[in-house]
């Protein structure tokens, strides 16, 4: 196994999770926050799903999908107090554009040679992430950070564990 299949690898884990948590919830399931002050599914899939637009575009520019406009102020920290559903998506929405962004972020990565994932990321992703690889391998720990959060959910909405 290489560099760019060890990522891709652990970039798919992280997807199996999202669609395995995601499969048995309806529309107002991702608005259940797992306790008071904390971010619904709802929240957290726009602000994964921005946060891999933004990183990807700052190491690859111009190599991802657009999202729709106002996306990003719709799932900023502001928005994450919301519980109206009229301010957010479906989830079958929320999973199209994940989906997009994260077939996008795998294509570039097929594009990365060695030397590529080891050049330093840019600011301001460098604060945290010291390599371009380092930023492909955010893809799938972010997501499994908070899916996380979404097995509480499930739990509290009944379902049973997955894992």
């Amino acid at each position: 196994m290489n560099t760019r299949q060890a990522l891709k690898s652990s970039i798919n884990g992280g997807q199996k999770i999202v669609d395995a948590y995601l499969s048995d919830l309806a529309d107002a399931d991702l608005l259940v926050r797992p306790i008071p002050g904390t971010n619904h599914i709802a929240w957290q899939l726009g602000h994964l799903i921005g946060s891999e637009h933004s990183m990807l575009e700052a190491i690859c520019p111009g190599s991802m999908p657009k999202l729709p406009a106002g996306f990003k102020e719709r799932h900023d920290k502001k928005a994450a107090a919301s519980d109206n559903p009229k301010d957010f998506l479906t989830k079958d929405e929320y999973l199209k554009l994940y989906n997009e962004q994260r077939a996008a972020t795998l294509a570039a990565l097929d594009r990365m040679s060695d030397a590529d994932l080891d050049k330093d990321a840019p600011a301001p992703l460098n604060h945290f992430l010291k390599h371009v690889g380092d930023v492909f391998a955010m893809q799938g720990t972010h997501t499994v950070m908070h899916a996380g959060q979404w097995a509480i959910v499930r739990r509290k909405l009944g379902r049973p564990p997955l894992f």
